[in-house]
């Protein structure tokens, strides 16, 4: 069952080599060509905080020791290179006998990006710079601006609002905007 839509999956590695199977797994990306199959690579951790000898220390602790999130195009050639990453036991979600495993539905991607911290779901925005939008959210909701940078891999522009007769340049999510046609 081939798909061509990237979705998330949970891959399993050696306990203690979370890390490691990320590195592994972005550079045999690169190296065998895989950019368009296999995108994101998310070590689930969450940030301690813990004073020792009077310093504050910030230590990562893994919030699913064991697992690993990656984002994919799920084709026999990409589940392969994954499937076969060096620190990596198997798919999540996979019957065994060369069988897919099972995406994670989008509402849980969401919930655990989100409390990882890491942006929601980036939306496509179909506006070039030099277009003008309106701002729906955040504290320039309802000005008006011309989108002078995009950065689609972010899901972030830079758009220029006029503020109290001055230019203002304000950073902004795609989700933030509507296209003004």
């Amino acid at each position: 069952m081939e798909s061509n839509e990237k979705q998330w999956y949970v891959i399993h590695t050696y306990s203690g080599y979370e890390n490691k199977v990320k590195m592994n797994l972005e550079s045999r990306k690169e190296s065998m060509g895989m950019q368009d199959y296999i995108f994101s690579v998310v070590v689930p951790e969450t940030e301690e905080h813990e004073v020792k000898n009077g310093k504050d220390k910030v230590k990562m602790d893994k919030t699913f020791p064991g697992y690993v999130l990656v984002e994919m195009v799920m084709t026999d050639q990409a589940w392969y290179i994954v499937r076969n990453t060096p620190g990596v036991t198997g798919f999540i979600g996979s019957h065994g006998q060369g069988s897919k495993p099972t995406p994670l539905l989008p509402d849980e991607v969401e919930l655990i990006l989100s409390r990882l911290g890491v942006a929601k779901k980036r939306q496509k925005l179909d506006a070039e710079v030099g277009d003008s939008v309106t701002v729906t959210e955040g504290a320039f909701a309802g000005l008006v601006g011309k989108i002078t940078e995009k950065n689609d891999e972010k899901g972030k522009l830079k758009v220029i609002v006029d503020m109290f007769g001055r230019e203002t340049s304000a950073e902004l999510d795609f989700d933030q905007v509507q296209i003004i046609q």
